[in-house]
């Protein structure tokens, strides 16, 4: 589970700021409690700002995070893509993040420093007494283990400027690295994903087929035999089914249905795409079966809805969190499902019945009417300061003062009580117009 992020220097956040998942609240089941920490972390967090305030910065953050452990082999060669604060020395000085998560109840804590062209600083320690121990620390291309570790040898061989020793040691399979390394891997991202190249205005849609092939995977079973959808075709990323269950599936499928979208089923079928000169693998081409009286009549899911279809697409990547007790994170929720489907999944993380394995969701909004379904401390609020740079602070202590549970986020948080409400210079605009004098 996540304890806690911190970054500095990334787009639009200057000085650090952190994002803790570490429960205020204690005494409810919407937390998980780690006997090893001494404290209870939090299954939701959501964070709120105005527009340009930077909250989707934080998460993207942690998005670049997750993407360097996955892509940075194949991506970084010629430079660090860390796309520091653009103004006053942000461009040139280096970007920083730490993660913390616990592993098997453990808490460990990932440092990272880097350049344009380098790793600067990295560092992973663990605390299995409550006391912290090194796994390794590398100051640029020196690079220290503790005693013990598989592959430091390897490691220390395979190391280059640009290469993080966290993935060249994950390929030796040590247990203190391979299981961090993979909850790392495993964290869900759902709009946002900003290391893999953009392609344009569109780039959105990337993440989106990426997430859509993680539910296509809850519904290949063998009725509809192996397919693989290929997403990204450029980089030629592959997701392959998975072999599923009747129960996985019906899961999958009860979710689907949980939108009240007259959808009664889910019909894959493999088709050969047609690439003239080329010879590419099967792609799925998806239905949704409606029901209109007795009768089930098929539907492209292209000719769905944008909100069906961002239903559909976040499935499996729920479902994947839900079952593997993992970290899912969704920038700007409100713009991609309704009011009434955006709280059913807040739900179904906060719940100990539907989330037994303390699975996280941590989302950006600014659908106000979540906020009735969250608790004082699950709430984030982002602002800009006088240099343009994202703030960071939790509601539960917002301005220094204990937010009492009694209060009404939502109501408050409208009223201006705690900032973070866009600033709207309605006369100026007037003004300009030529409307008013």
């Amino acid at each position: 589970m996540l304890i806690r992020f911190e970054v500095e220097n990334f787009r639009s956040i200057a000085e650090p700021v952190e994002l803790s998942m570490v429960a205020v609240d204690k005494d409810r089941d919407a937390v998980v409690p780690v006997e090893l920490l001494r404290e209870s972390l939090l299954k939701v967090s959501a964070i709120y700002g105005p527009n340009a305030s930077g909250k989707s910065n934080v998460v993207a953050a942690l998005a670049w995070l997750r993407d360097a452990v996955l892509w940075s082999l194949q991506y970084w060669d010629e430079t660090i893509p860390h796309d520091p604060f653009a103004f006053g020395n942000g461009p040139t000085e280096p970007s920083r993040f730490a993660l913390e998560l616990t592993v098997d109840g453990v808490r460990f804590e990932y440092q990272l420093e880097v350049a344009d062209d380098a790793v600067l600083w990295e560092a992973l320690y663990h605390y299995p007494m409550r006391v912290r121990r090194k796994v390794f620390e590398r100051d640029g291309q020196n690079l220290s283990f503790q005693r013990g570790v598989e592959g430091f040898a390897g490691t220390k061989q395979l190391l280059t400027p640009k290469t993080l020793a966290l993935v060249v040691a994950r390929r030796f399979d040590d247990p203190l690295i391979a299981p961090f390394v993979e909850q790392v891997r495993d964290i869900g991202i759902f709009g946002t994903s900003p290391l893999l190249p953009r392609r344009g205005p569109d780039s959105r849609r990337g993440y989106y087929l990426q997430s859509a092939s993680q539910t296509l995977s809850w519904f290949g079973d063998s009725r509809w035999g192996d397919f693989t959808t290929e997403i990204f075709a450029e980089s030629r990323m592959k997701f392959a089914a998975k072999q599923v269950s009747e129960v996985d599936r019906g899961r999958a499928l009860a979710l689907l249905r949980l939108a009240d979208l007259g959808i009664d089923d889910v019909q894959i079928e493999r088709e050969q795409a047609q690439f003239p000169g080329r010879v590419t693998p099967p792609v799925a081409r998806v239905r949704l079966l409606h029901k209109v009286g007795e009768i089930l009549s098929p539907l492209d899911l292209d000719e769905e809805s944008e909100g069906t279809k961002n239903w559909f697409a976040l499935i499996g990547t729920t479902l994947d969190s839900l079952e593997n007790g993992s970290l899912m994170v969704f920038d700007e929720l409100d713009a991609s499902l309704h009011p009434t489907l955006s709280a059913a999944l807040i739900d179904l993380f906060k719940r100990s019945d539907t989330n037994p394995h303390g699975a996280q969701l941590i989302f950006t909004s600014h659908d106000t009417s979540l906020l009735n379904h969250l608790n004082r401390d699950e709430v984030w609020l982002t602002e800009k300061d006088e240099n343009g740079a994202t703030r960071l602070g939790s509601l539960a202590e917002f301005a220094g003062e204990s937010v009492r549970t009694s209060v009404n986020l939502e109501r408050a948080y409208l009223s201006g009580r705690f900032g973070a409400l866009p600033d709207i210079d309605q006369a100026g605009f007037l003004r300009a117009l030529g409307l008013i004098g």
